[in-house]
């Protein structure tokens, strides 16, 4: 019995894993955010004092006295310690798009032999843990270890249960000796705070004076593969790369969409209700789960929440996927692409903006003046999707989402933005002058009564479109199911608080100088969507026309990560960020270098993986099978002579030469190229090159030599699952 049939048998012997959850003894309502530090927490456990002023350290994002801070950690730890909770963690995100944590003890030993448990505002404030080997892109040397964690006081702590203890996990933004980012937190809580500077201004031109910040807020849809572990591990390239370098198509695969929101099976639906209620524990508001498109594939989305709160959120979402499939028995895949031939996993980011008051900027509202306003924030948007497309496309770059930007299952890589049929003809009709299609003469006034209410859903939804409006949010639809959602928040957040503030300075000045703000606003919209026009687009962008037309648009094609890269340090990129200091020069050049690291080390393990496959599993098999071949084929010729056919032994073993022959060739290449590519030098950006130019041609032609011979290999002598087995059985 080989070890595919030996893990189908394990399978089909598995007794499901009954979820335990019961919602009629835990109310969700009793079980929801019960591990989370939250705001009614903090109400009931800290002084009224003490309580106000870290509300309004949240709403004015300013500084936490440390004497505050000092009752605020007590609280926290009494309440961890009543939750079984043992340590304490300061939780960061480093630039290797994980997160990470060190545990320190409450307990702290005493001079009489006892033991006291200790927890100041000092060290609820600020932790120093060892940064000598996270990613840095030079902002420090190796040697040099020395890096702090600061609190987050605007994303809650929260305990994390385990079955020998709890921990309470403190969020923090990381930071090096000098203060140079080191995280993905730090630049966002920057963005968040840039965006909400010169959102402000055009409310305060609208006469909007209640309002205190304005918040990006964030949904993302978080779309994974489930796969049973006894397939997992017998798949050397899963468990080192994350997804199958080698795997023929199976005969049926996604073609009858029977998955797509099918009934979803009772041993992923009880995995599912843990996972929930897990989360529930943690505060995630998780909305939906489905069956996705692919035959084992599946998403799970939350309601939104603060962009800095959904970001935290979302790395715990799928930290809790990966651990929860554990105890079902499974591997939860987060790869871009873990299956060739079907669809690939991405993570819908459904961004918007919402003041102090929780009013969505992004509502088109029932009043001509909303209107003007939504029209203003719209113009914005536009502006700094044409403008920063560059920087927007770099905050979804990455090695696995190579392998699904501009397939027929995710955006192309082109940026553009879907409006929809009535917000687009909103549009051309400011930009002519018109007050509606049809209508001859006549001026639009913005803020005036000729302007009709805008109902939320004016069009169908666009599949196709990367940057899609919805209703009253825009949905990023290119960031990859393994990624932090961070860096596409920093860019687009960043990107619209740059057009937000060439904006309002116009407006500003215009009012200043006495123009009426109705004819202000009409003419600033007028220019400003007769400027970005370009970056709407309506169509199918899977047709093979778009790109063309793109280009003659001058929207840039950044098809894969080395080509976006090589553009993140231009002068404009890095004059936008140093505005609005979200990143300096050096924090932008180390976050370059260390995306151009990551790229070079995803695929050199990759090629490394593919050749010991190919060399070890793949060559034996095949090898063995044409002999096998061959024996048949002569004893066939020694009993029957020249009377024997053996025209299909021949075919069939001329068929497994030629491709055993072709994988040994490409495996001896791909060796010698990755190779090369490993030692090119320090220059990141060439070796990248290399890799992409000429290891991963080279893995695919080793990959297609094998997908040859897996059609032809006996079945039982097959060495790794095969699709038709991973994708169905589970």
């Amino acid at each position: 019995m080989n070890g595919r049939t030996y893990a189908i048998g394990a399978i089909a012997e598995q007794i499901p894993r009954c979820s335990g959850v019961d919602y009629i003894k835990e109310p969700i309502a009793e079980v929801y955010g019960c591990h989370v530090f939250s705001e009614k927490v903090m109400q009931e456990r800290l002084p009224r004092k003490t309580f106000e002023a870290y509300r309004k350290t949240i709403r004015e994002s300013s500084p936490l006295d440390l004497s505050l801070a000092d009752v605020i950690a007590n609280a926290m730890k009494d309440w961890a310690l009543e939750l079984g909770a043992t340590h304490y963690t300061h939780w960061f995100q480093p630039m290797t798009g994980l997160t990470a944590e060190k545990h320190d003890a409450f307990v702290d030993p005493a001079p009489n032999g006892l033991a006291l448990s200790e927890f100041s505002g000092k060290m609820l404030i600020k932790g120093e843990p060892d940064a000598s080997s996270f990613p840095s892109g030079g902002l420090r040397s190796t040697f040099e270890a020395r890096g702090y964690t600061a609190w987050d006081p605007t994303s809650p702590a929260f305990i994390m249960e385990n079955p020998n203890g709890s921990t309470l996990y403190i969020p923090t933004a990381f930071c090096s000796y000098t203060g140079e980012a080191l995280d993905r937190k730090t630049p966002l809580l920057r963005s968040i705070e840039a965006i909400s500077k010169q959102a402000l201004r055009i409310l305060r031109l609208f006469g909007t004076n209640d309002t205190s910040y304005v918040r990006t807020t964030v949904g993302p849809e978080q779309e994974y593969f489930l796969i049973d572990k006894n397939f997992y591990l017998r798949r050397p390239d899963l468990i080192n790369a994350g997804r199958t370098l080698y795997g023929t198509k199976p005969p049926k695969g996604q073609e009858l969409a029977d998955h797509y929101f099918g009934a979803i099976r009772p041993r992923v639906l009880s995995y599912m209700m843990d996972c929930e209620k897990r989360l529930y524990k943690l505060g995630i508001p998780v909305k939906t789960r489905h069956n996705e498109v692919s035959p084992a594939q599946f998403e799970i989305a939350p309601l939104f929440e603060a962009a800095n709160v959904a970001t935290d959120h979302n790395m715990l979402v799928m930290e809790v996927l990966r651990e929860t499939a554990e105890d079902h028995g499974m591997v939860c895949l987060l790869h871009e692409k873990p299956y060739s031939g079907v669809n690939g996993s991405g993570k819908h980011n459904n961004w918007s903006m919402c003041d102090s008051e929780g009013r969505n900027l992004l509502e088109p509202g029932d009043t001509p003046q909303e209107n003007a306003q939504f029209l203003v924030f719209l113009a914005a948007v536009l502006k700094a999707v044409h403008e920063g497309a560059v920087l927007l496309r770099i905050g979804v770059c990455g090695a696995g989402n190579d392998h699904r930007l501009g397939a027929h299952e995710a955006p192309p890589a082109i940026l553009s933005v879907f409006l929809g049929s009535q917000l687009t003809e909103v549009v051309e009709n400011i930009i002519a002058g018109r007050t509606k299609t049809g209508n001859h003469g006549g001026v639009m006034q913005i803020g005036v009564s000729v302007l009709p209410p805008l109902p939320r859903d004016t069009t169908d939804r666009n599949r196709t479109s990367p940057f899609a409006f919805t209703g009253n949010k825009f949905e990023f639809r290119a960031v990859g199911s393994s990624h932090s959602i961070s860096p596409a928040n920093i860019a687009i957040n960043t990107c619209v608080a740059d057009a937000l503030d060439e904006i309002a300075t116009r407006l500003e000045k215009e009012v200043e100088g006495g123009k009426d703000l109705n004819e202000a606003v009409q003419e600033l919209l007028q220019d400003t969507f007769k400027a970005h026009q370009d970056i709407i687009f309506n169509g199918d962008n899977y047709n093979k026309d778009w790109p063309i037309e793109a280009e003659k648009r001058g929207l840039p094609n950044l098809k894969n990560t080395v080509d976006a890269l090589e553009r993140f340090t231009e002068e404009k990129n890095v004059q936008t960020f140093e505005k609005h200091g979200i990143l300096s020069r050096r924090e932008i050049e180390a976050r370059q270098a260390i995306l151009y690291e990551n790229y070079n080390l995803a695929v050199s393990i990759e090629a490394q993986i593919c050749a010991e496959m190919g060399r070890t599993m793949i060559l034996p098999a095949a090898m063995a099978y044409q002999k096998k071949v061959a024996d048949i084929l002569m004893s066939v010729k020694a009993a029957l002579g020249d009377k024997a056919d053996v025209s299909a032994q021949i075919k069939i073993l001329d068929t497994l030469t030629r491709n055993v022959s072709e994988l040994k060739r490409s495996l001896t290449e791909l060796d010698k190229t990755r190779t090369e590519a490993d030692n090119a030098g320090e220059d990141l950006h060439d070796q990248a090159k290399l890799y992409r130019d000429s290891v991963l041609p080279l893995m695919k032609r080793c990959r297609d030599a094998a997908t040859e011979l897996e059609n032809y290999v006996e079945d039982e002598m097959w060495p790794l699952p095969k699709y038709r087995e991973m994708l169905f059985i589970y």
